[in-house]
């Protein structure tokens, strides 16, 4: 089985090397299409052609593409992701300090929304017709039919303007409190371990809304997910002869009936995951999160080619790594699904 495992884990990051260098032509190449010269920027508005055609030979854009993309490539093998023109730091430093926020918010709003939404649809499969399965079809509806950020601007307006029961939407913390000690890069999770209960609160506090936000949209497919996959599952053979057996419907439901629904919501999860943490930029403006969304929309508009580079391959390599993860996880919830495969 451990050979099996390793085989496994082998496979899957060999056929994803193709994947990654594939990303990685095709986001330079999209990168260079971009409109507006990021040397013009960097030079400022009143610098002159002599000047700006000096700050592109630095930045090695006088150059051929091709010579361009090796010298990209060669950076890459060594792990220099290069440096950002509109923050003056290194790309990697970059991300390694705003892909936190991002992971903080993303994983809090999947929590929210795999606890509502899963036994939302658990409820509505085993209650076809009734008002849960209704209340689910409506929930799905809202989640995918209302804008992020008008859901995030409506909860700031009701909870912090008009009840005055939310922090402003300031960023992760406030002005009154201090960045808590890095060891996660997760303000919550760092403040506890650092025994700042007080900080972890306010971490907490600002990081609701957004979560609530993100939530109130994550959870529409994975509630429409857990009820089609439980439906099909519950009109399954295997279920009617369980319960002909004589075992109680609550094992029936969740010994049985779940874990075979499990597959298809797990690959929604990930998903759902991929798809927030590097689409979640409006949220990110709305309630000023420093994450990695808005840093990419950022370096976008100025045509900061490396940092837009390593936001899509750091992304790139999170979704490698999530199906890995996911093919892993299946093998642990079916046997069926076996390594050799």
């Amino acid at each position: 089985m451990a050979q099996s495992k390793l085989t496994l884990v082998l496979g899957r990051l060999a056929q994803a090397i193709p994947t990654l260098v594939g990303v990685i032509v095709v986001t330079f190449v999209l990168t260079r299409a971009l409109p507006g010269d990021p040397a013009v920027y960097f030079a400022g508005p009143a610098a002159d052609e002599k000047s700006i055609a000096q700050i592109r030979a630095a930045l090695g854009l006088d150059r051929s593409l091709p010579e361009q993309f090796l010298a990209y490539a060669g950076d890459l093998v060594t792990g220099n992701l290069g440096n950002s023109i509109s923050t003056g730091q290194t790309v990697m430093s970059d991300i390694a300090a705003r892909l936190p926020a991002s992971l903080e918010l993303t994983l809090m709003a999947l929590l929210l929304s795999i606890g509502i939404a899963v036994p939302l649809g658990i409820l509505a499969a085993t209650r076809p017709g009734t008002w849960i399965d209704h209340l689910c079809r409506v929930l799905v509806t809202a989640g995918v039919s209302l804008p992020v950020f008008f859901t995030g601007l409506v909860l700031v307006y009701v909870f912090y303007y008009l009840a005055d029961m939310a922090p402003a939407p300031l960023g992760r913390l406030d002005f009154i409190h201090i960045s808590p000690p890095h060891v996660t890069g997760f303000y919550v999770i760092d403040a506890i371990l650092d025994g700042d209960g007080e900080t972890a609160l306010a971490a907490l506090g600002q990081l609701v809304l957004p979560a609530v936000t993100l939530a109130l949209f994550t959870l529409a497919p994975i509630a429409r997910m857990t009820r089609a996959a439980m439906l099909q599952v519950l009109s399954s053979d295997f279920i009617r002869t369980a319960r002909a057996a004589g075992l109680t419907w609550r094992k029936v439901l969740f010994t049985y009936a779940f874990r075979n629904a499990l597959l298809p919501v797990i690959t929604t999860l990930g998903m759902v995951f991929s798809f927030t943490l590097g689409a979640n930029v409006l949220v990110e403006k709305v309630f000023a999160w420093p994450g990695i969304g808005s840093y990419a929309v950022e370096a976008l508009v100025v045509s900061d080619y490396a940092a837009v580079q390593g936001f899509v391959l750091a992304m790139a390599i999170l979704f490698v790594a999530l199906n890995l993860v996911i093919d892993i996880v299946y093998t642990l919830i079916d046997p069926r699904v076996g390594f050799e495969n």
